[in-house]
C-alpha cells in the first residue's frame, strides 16, 4: 500500500492547485484539430513543460494525442488520447483530474512494443515528435522504435504556436503572479541600504516568492536552459556581460553561476537595477524597476527617461497590430536617434538584439520583438517589454509584462507602481 496520499498534493490552505480539467480538454482538442489541419496523424508529447500544459503534470512519460478524424481518435472509434506513464502513475492520475481526466492513463509499455501498442489503438502512422525540445539521442531513439509506423514528423512549432495565445485561466495565473511580484519589489525596497550585497537583496525577494509557492525553476526554451529568477545588479556590476542572451549580465555568485547578482556591495548614488521574475503555478511574469541610495546623477535620469520613451513606442506599435520586427525597428531606431545605439541592450560586442520576449510557461517564448519575427503579437499573447541601456559604470532601464487585447496592450505587472525609480 502506498505510504502517501493525494491529499498531500494540495496548495496553500488546502487549495486545489491543479490545472482545471476543462483547460486540459480544450488544449488537447485544439492540438488534435491543428494536427488534422497540418496533415499530421498525431503527436507524442514528452517535453516536461508541455506535459504540464496538456496532461496537468510533468510525470515521466509520453502523452499520445491523435489527430481529429484519425482512426486512433475517439470520434473515429479509436482509443483517443493516452498518457503512458513510467512514474508516478498515481500522481499522473491525480494531476490530470482523477476520474474526470480527459484521457486514458496507462503504464508506459516496453519500447519494443510501443509502435504495436499505438497501432492497436488505431494509429496508422507514426505520431510527430517534439524534435525542437528533445535531446538528439532521445529523439533518435523514439524515431527508431516508431519506424514500423513510418517516419516521424516534427510538431514543435505547432505546439509553440498554440501556447502563444493564453486562456482566461492562464491570464488569471499571471495576474496572481504579478501580485506576488509586487510584494517581492516591496521587500527589496525595504532591504536596500549601502553596504548590503546584491545577493542579500535577492534573498529578500526570493523569500517572498518561495513563501507564495514558487517551485524553484524558471523554465527556458533555448539551450542552455538556465536563468536566474532575481537579477539585482548595482553600479559597475550592471555592465558585466554574461553567457545569457539578455541586456543585463551581472557577475553572478561564481563562474558556474555566472550571471545575475553577486557579492558586489550597494553604494550610494549608483543605479541599482532590479529585474524580478515570479512563476505562479508555472506561469511567468517579468518586470524591472530602478532603485538608488541617494540621488542619481542627472545623466542617469535622462537615460531612464529615454528607455521609458522607447518602451512606450514599442507598446504602442504592438498595440496597434504592427509586426514584432517592425516594433523592433521603431524602438531601436528611436534609441539610436537619442544617441544610445552603442549601449542598447548591452555594449558591443555583447549586445542583445531584442526589446521584448513573450512569456508563459517559459521565460523565452515566441514571438520576440526582434528582426525576423514578421508577425504581430496575437490577441491574448503576453510579452515582457524591456528596453535597457548598459554602460561600464552601470545599467538602467524598465520592464513590464503586457497582455495584447483588441484595444491594445494592457500592463499586467506592477500596475499600481508608476515610479520607474525609487530613491531609498
Amino acid at each position: 500500500m502506498s505510504s502517501w496520499s493525494t491529499e498531500d498534493l494540495l496548495g496553500p490552505e488546502g487549495e486545489d492547485w491543479r490545472v482545471p480539467v476543462s483547460e486540459l480538454e480544450q488544449r488537447i482538442t485544439k492540438l488534435a484539430n491543428s494536427l488534422q489541419e497540418n496533415n499530421l496523424p498525431g503527436a507524442l508529447i514528452q517535453s516536461p513543460v508541455d506535459l504540464y500544459y496538456y496532461a496537468g503534470g510533468r510525470q515521466n512519460g509520453a502523452l499520445y494525442i491523435p489527430a481529429t478524424g484519425s482512426k486512433a481518435s475517439t470520434d473515429s472509434g479509436g482509443e483517443g488520447s493516452t498518457f503512458f506513464v513510467r512514474r508516478s502513475i498515481k500522481r499522473a492520475e491525480f494531476e490530470a483530474g482523477g476520474t474526470d481526466a480527459p484521457f486514458a492513463i496507462n503504464t508506459f509499455p516496453s519500447l519494443r512494443v510501443l509502435a504495436e501498442t499505438l497501432s492497436n489503438m488505431g494509429a496508422e502512422a507514426s505520431p510527430a515528435l517534439q524534435k525542437g525540445e528533445l535531446p538528439a539521442d532521445f529523439h533518435e531513439k523514439f524515431a527508431s522504435v516508431l519506424a514500423p509506423l513510418g517516419t516521424t514528423a516534427d510538431c514543435t512549432q505547432l505546439i509553440h504556436s498554440q501556447r502563444e495565445v493564453k486562456s482566461s485561466w492562464e491570464l488569471s495565473m499571471m495576474r496572481e503572479g504579478a501580485l506576488v511580484q509586487q510584494a517581492m519589489f516591496d521587500s527589496v525596497r525595504k532591504e536596500i541600504a549601502a553596504g548590503k550585497t546584491e545577493l542579500e537583496l535577492v534573498a529578500a525577494a526570493e523569500a517572498i516568492s518561495r513563501e507564495r509557492g514558487f517551485g524553484g525553476n524558471v523554465q527556458m526554451r533555448r539551450f542552455p536552459l538556465q536563468c536566474d529568477r532575481a537579477v539585482i545588479v548595482s553600479g559597475r556590476s550592471g555592465g558585466v556581460p554574461s553567457f545569457f542572451d539578455s541586456a543585463i549580465g551581472g557577475s553572478g555568485a561564481h563562474p558556474l553561476a555566472g550571471m545575475g547578482s553577486g557579492f558586489n556591495k550597494i553604494r550610494e548614488k549608483q543605479p541599482i537595477l532590479v529585474d524580478l521574475v515570479h512563476v505562479h503555478r508555472g506561469y511567468v511574469v517579468d518586470a524591472t524597476r530602478m532603485f538608488s541610495v541617494g540621488n542619481l546623477d542627472e545623466t542617469w535620469l535622462e537615460r531612464l527617461d529615454s528607455m521609458v520613451e522607447v518602451s512606450d513606442a514599442v507598446v504602442n506599435s504592438l498595440g496597434r497590430g504592427d509586426d514584432c520586427s517592425e516594433a523592433w525597428e521603431i524602438g531601436s531606431q528611436l534609441a539610436t536617434s537619442m544617441g544610445h545605439s552603442e549601449h542598447l541592450m548591452g555594449m558591443n560586442p555583447d549586445q542583445s538584439k531584442f526589446l521584448g520576449h513573450s512569456v508563459g510557461l517559459q521565460l523565452d517564448e515566441s514571438p520576440v520583438v526582434a528582426k525576423g519575427f514578421d508577425r504581430p503579437l496575437p490577441n491574448n499573447g503576453v510579452m515582457a517589454i524591456e528596453p535597457k541601456l548598459v554602460f561600464a559604470e552601470g545599467s538602467i532601464g524598465i520592464e513590464d509584462t503586457w497582455l495584447k487585447t483588441e484595444n491594445g496592450l494592457e500592463r499586467l505587472t506592477l500596475t499600481g507602481n508608476t515610479e520607474w525609480l525609487t530613491n531609498c
